[in-house]
């Protein structure tokens, strides 16, 4: 066994509308992670070693639903690490071809939502850096690193 949950139905079939057009897609989607998934941990792990503390899927600003994948309070830097399908990543998603009436509005929305987090810890005096799933740990902690210490308040 590979660690992964049996799904009890194999032989599930989607309702009529459901998102998940295959039992095969229903499970895969079932496996995706919200937070800790691998090029988070590896940042954070980068980010840790260099001696900067954090706090993992927080959210930014407490009466906002919205939650950052780290969360640096005292200088305001709230970093995103984005998945490349869920965030419409312009090198690398494509459009499932199945169930396109679902997709599609459902990554607009995310994209949007996305800019809509931007503008709103921007106005509130945070710095939103975003990073792609794809791009090297080393880099991403690097910026992260820099973006933090600039902002510290000098003793």
């Amino acid at each position: 066994m590979n660690g992964r949950p049996i799904d009890p139905d194999p032989a599930w079939t989607p309702p009529d509308g459901s998102w998940a057009s295959s039992a095969g897609n229903r499970r895969s989607m079932k496996s995706n992670r919200g937070r800790d998934t691998g090029p988070e941990r590896a940042i954070r792990s980068l980010v840790h070693a260099a001696g900067l503390r954090y706090r993992v899927s927080a959210r930014p600003l407490p009466d906002v639903r919205r939650t950052a994948d780290l969360v640096f309070r005292p200088t305001k830097v709230a970093v995103f690490v984005d998945g490349c399908f869920w965030h419409r990543c312009p090198e690398h998603f494509t459009m499932p071809k199945a169930n396109h009436e679902y997709w599609e509005p459902k990554i607009r929305r995310n994209v949007e939502r996305d800019r809509e987090t931007d503008a709103l810890l921007g106005e509130a005096g945070w710095l939103v850096l975003r990073f792609w799933e794809h791009e090297a740990p080393e880099d991403c902690a690097h910026l992260i690193c820099e973006a933090v210490t600039a902002r510290k308040k000098p003793d």
